[in-house]
């Protein structure tokens, strides 16, 4: 289940990278940011969907 956080946690860097990237006017880190933060935000929700959420005990 840490593997739901960690995922999350990429996905929101990544999201900030890719806003970075576009306040920034860089082609190549705008790339890298959407398709980081589409990649590891659809692997979180379908580690999710498939193995629930995490439970912290």
């Amino acid at each position: 289940m840490g593997t739901v956080i960690i995922f999350s946690l990429v996905s929101i860097l990544s999201l900030i990278g890719f806003i970075t990237a576009a306040k920034n006017k860089n082609i190549l880190g705008f790339i890298f940011g959407i398709i980081s933060f589409a990649l590891f935000g659809w692997f979180a929700i379908m580690t999710v969907i498939h193995s629930g959420y995490p439970t912290f005990t």
